[in-house]
């Protein structure tokens, strides 16, 4: 029987990639996805309703293929359990969809957590992370919704993920511009090469140390370097408009680097806390130049992992 009568948990949005950590690295960011979920009387075909609120509302997809409750009959299905039948979640969320900032890994975080408390299933947080990951695909999202801070997430190679906190310097700032137009994940993957040459591969693996050296000590040089990526971004860079024109701006307002957040639209920058408000209006503004609205937020440090509330 279930712990609870219902449940509700709170998760946050991430950015991934920061340039050369593709498909490993994430942060926890302060935009934040809200379900609530409980069983419910009734007799519908559906196991499941689902009232979505804040960004997801221009979502249309069925219920039952809705990521929120993927996750949760996944998580049933990993500890074996059956989920229960009428459902209603209740979703709201003020993270952009379709914008790199994570919302499909906060909805399936949300789902698998909301199952794991009211069902009191025997799951742990490497388990879901697993489950998550298997789910939606993004494991650099899915490692800081679960955990928070920053995170490597690997894969172990025995069918689960390896998950690692990652320091950063306190000094350091994230800077976020988002556009008004999105990229979905499925159309940045189809740009990218099957292969690349094996100097390219060499370089990339230098520059993501160079990241997480460099954000963990704020170094500059290490930074700038790590931030510019040779395995993602050279391909995507061309599905977002005024790209060149907005990392330009964020250098010359004082940021060390700027790249796509996971596979864009959303602009990242990384700087300093006394430059942050001046970057983020500099990226704002050059996609103004072009004709884009855009609108800038910036986490001091990154959130916390998901909550039950």
């Amino acid at each position: 029987m279930p712990g609870r009568a219902s449940v509700s948990v709170r998760v946050p949005g991430s950015t991934s990639n920061l340039g050369s950590g593709f498909d490993c690295i994430g942060v926890a960011v302060d935009r934040w996805l809200t379900l609530s979920a409980r069983p419910v009387t009734g007799t519908s075909a559906s196991p499941v309703a689902i009232e979505r609120r804040g960004t997801l509302t221009a979502l249309t997809i069925p219920s039952e293929q809705d990521l929120v409750w993927r996750a949760f009959v996944r998580a049933c299905e990993a500890a074996d359990r059956k989920p229960p039948r009428n459902m209603l979640l209740s979703v709201e969320s003020e993270i952009p969809v379709a914008r790199g900032l994570g919302s499909s890994a906060a909805a399936t975080v949300a789902g698998a957590v909301a199952a794991m408390t009211l069902l009191e299933l025997d799951l742990n947080n490497v388990a879901m992370a697993t489950l998550c990951t298997e789910l939606e695909g993004h494991g650099d999202n899915v490692g800081p919704a679960i955990y928070g801070g920053a995170t490597l997430v690997l894969r172990d190679g025995v069918g689960g993920v390896a998950v690692t906190e990652l320091p950063l310097h306190e000094s350091l700032v994230f800077v976020f511009a988002v556009p008004d137009f999105e990229v979905h994940t499925k159309e940045a993957r189809a740009v990218l090469p099957q292969t690349v040459p094996h100097a390219h591969a060499v370089e990339a693996a230098a520059r993501s140390a160079a990241l997480v050296h460099g954000l963990a000590h704020a170094e500059p040089q290490l930074l700038r370097i790590g931030l510019e990526d040779v395995l993602h971004v050279p391909y995507r860079r061309a599905l977002v408009r005024g790209f060149d024109a907005v990392v330009s701006a964020a250098r010359a307002a004082g940021a060390f680097g700027a790249t796509l957040s996971g596979s864009g639209p959303t602009m990242l920058a990384v700087t300093v806390a006394d430059n942050a408000a001046a970057v983020g209006t500099a990226m704002v503004s050059a996609w103004r130049d072009i004709g884009v609205r855009a609108e800038t937020f910036h986490c001091a440090r990154p959130a916390r992992g998901y909550a039950v509330l």
